[in-house]
């Protein structure tokens, strides 16, 4: 494993938020999930603590408040719902000042059964979030990996993981994130403004994984 962290997952009792907490805490790193309510994140702990089922190697999980768990933490995950996005930056304030923040979120609604994608003014989730906190390190990634997969530890991802950013040694720290995932080779996918694509690519996704009765997610071929 390379170097060890500790990962707050901001939104970490939501399906992403579990999986890539089970994941990161199987290649090693401790993880904190956070919620609005330390008890739910709590027992999304003990939850994930099962699926890890005392695996050798695997990291250690706790569960507390949302600004507690980002203060724990020198890296963190920001997989809350986009309508709750400002509010919870809000309630971080600087305690992810100067930290690697992961944001892996997708604005969408669904209509008539498909997803659509909803871009704020800034372009990207990601952007936005960027300019509502510019003393964190920001980077977008791991959209495209499917929840229930990433929740399996005998399911093998074999896929790839997009990595954006303007902070090139964040960039580097999470795609060596990535790379700790079984299956997973981690893409750099470009500077920040990157996500714009990439958030849309997410919806794409999920349209055609409706379509297939599918769990797909994206592969890179001729790199």
């Amino acid at each position: 494993m390379s170097e060890k962290h500790t990962i707050g997952l901001i939104g970490g009792t939501g399906p992403e938020g579990k999986g890539l907490a089970v994941r990161f805490a199987l290649a090693g790193h401790d993880i904190v999930i956070g919620s609005r309510d330390a008890e739910r994140a709590a027992s999304a702990a003990t939850a994930i603590e099962s699926i890890i089922d005392g695996r050798t190697g695997a990291g250690a999980i706790t569960g507390r408040a949302n600004s507690a768990a980002a203060r724990a933490a020198d890296t963190i995950v920001l997989a809350v719902p986009y309508a709750g996005q400002t509010a919870t930056l809000e309630e971080l304030g600087t305690e992810i000042d100067g930290k690697i923040v992961v944001n892996v979120i997708s604005p969408l609604k669904f209509e008539h059964g498909r997803a659509t994608a909803t871009p704020p003014p800034a372009g990207s989730a990601a952007e936005e979030a960027a300019a509502l906190a510019p003393a964190a390190r920001w980077v977008a990634g791991f959209h495209t990996l499917p929840a229930g997969e990433l929740a399996d530890p005998e399911s093998d991802m074999n896929t790839d993981v997009l990595v954006c950013s303007d902070d090139a040694d964040a960039k580097k720290t999470v795609m060596e994130l990535a790379s700790g995932i079984a299956g997973a080779r981690p893409v750099d996918a470009g500077g920040l403004e990157s996500a714009r694509y990439l958030e849309a690519a997410t919806v794409l996704l999920i349209n055609i994984n409706k379509i297939y009765r599918a769990h797909g997610s994206l592969k890179i071929v001729g790199i």
